[in-house]
């Protein structure tokens, strides 16, 4: 789950994270009492889950309070597009005004699970207010990395570190620690899987500041955390992974056009690769999960036709806990109930296949089986082409 900016700095403040003075707003007529309230210059920042504002337009300093309105009216409502939206763009809805601070020096820092070590890694940079992926692409050695083992915590010696691998001054680095040490702490407690500080801004008076913030969460921990739901902004989200999320399917929409409905995220990610290998491009992400209903699989087939852009569907169902039988009536039960007219691949291996294969043949609807995996994604492009 994602957050806007403004959030995650409120959230971070109670960690006592510094960050800069600022007011969220909906309409432009409230920027006036928000200047006078902060203070020229301002900044002006458009709140949309995405990264890359500045260079679209979407982060803007304001010297006057005049110029402050203007862009306000200019980005309220205004189509940005970043390296992150793709070309459609998201619409700014919000804006974040906030003090502008006079910088000395970015920094950048970012806490996240590291899988490959099953440890949380610490990272950070001088190369602060760029686009990280770029650093790392043409810089690795930029890129400062601490492992902390999540069974022990972050330690002081941890953090001391890092704020003397960004260069900072000794009169600077117990209070940089103290960030640090924040910043893992709400990581912790908030049940974040990312958070990115970029900038981590040092200003000509010797003061440290969050000037941006990025938080994602992980949704399998939202059940401690209640009252993230209301952080929650549906404007920003796919429509059909709304709609996914209210059965508790795990959907992602891509451009392709093959709807793939598997079960288990590694399946699926097999899936959508030997859709690609076989030359085809796939429509979604889906993971049905492990305790498939026939409900379930119905709506799990609705969401995958409401995409327009599917011409095909390819089901990869490994049976283990849940039943081939019980999928194949689920399939069945959607295509009678919802009318299905693309062409649908269907690939069924485990507990009670031959029962599930049964009721495909006997269900005199145009399934067609096949048997491996390589088999399913050179059909189902073909009858995609089709």
């Amino acid at each position: 789950m994602k957050i806007h900016e403004y959030q995650a700095k409120a959230l971070l403040a109670k960690y006592g994270v510094k960050v800069p003075k600022s007011k969220m707003v909906r309409n432009s007529s409230d920027v006036a009492s928000i200047v006078k309230e902060l203070g020229l210059p301002v900044v002006v920042k458009a709140q949309i889950h995405a990264g890359g504002r500045g260079k679209g337009g979407g982060v803007k300093l304001a010297r006057s309070l005049e110029e402050a309105e203007n862009l306000a009216s200019q980005m309220l409502g205004m189509k940005l597009v970043t390296h992150q939206t793709g070309p459609e763009g998201r619409e700014v809805q919000t804006l974040l005004i906030e003090e502008g601070l006079k910088i000395k020096q970015e920094f950048y820092l970012s806490v996240v699970l590291d899988r490959v070590t099953s440890q949380i890694v610490f990272m950070a940079s001088k190369a602060g207010g760029m686009d990280i992926e770029e650093v790392a692409a043409h810089s690795p050695e930029a890129i400062l990395k601490e492992y902390i083992d999540p069974a022990v915590g972050m330690q002081a010696f941890q953090a001391r570190k890092i704020a003397f691998g960004l260069g900072l001054s000794a009169e600077l680095v117990s209070l940089a620690t103290k960030f640090i040490l924040s910043l893992y702490r709400a990581f912790v407690e908030l049940d974040a899987s990312l958070l990115e500080i970029n900038p981590f801004l040092l200003t000509e008076d010797g003061e440290l500041y969050a000037l941006d913030a990025k938080v994602n969460f992980d949704d399998n921990a939202l059940y401690r955390h209640k009252d993230f739901a209301e952080l929650r902004d549906l404007n920003e989200e796919e429509p059909l992974e709304i709609e996914a999320s209210k059965y508790d399917l795990n959907y992602i929409k891509l451009d392709g056009t093959i709807g793939c409905m598997v079960n288990g995220a590694g399946l699926a990610m097999a899936t959508m690769d030997i859709i690609k290998l076989a030359g085809g491009e796939p429509a979604n992400f889906l993971d049905v999960g492990g305790g498939a209903s026939q409900a379930r699989v119905e709506n799990a087939f609705r969401i995958l036709l409401a995409d327009k852009k599917v011409r095909a569907v390819l089901i990869n169902i490994f049976g283990g806990i849940v039943r081939c039988d019980m999928v194949a009536a689920g399939v069945i039960a959607a295509a009678k109930n919802l009318g299905i007219e693309i062409p649908v691949v269907v690939r069924l291996e485990g507990t009670n296949v031959e029962r599930a294969r049964e009721l495909l043949n006997e269900s005199g609807l145009n399934f067609t089986t096949a048997a491996g995996m390589k088999d399913a994604a050179e059909k189902v492009v073909a009858l995609a082409g089709q």
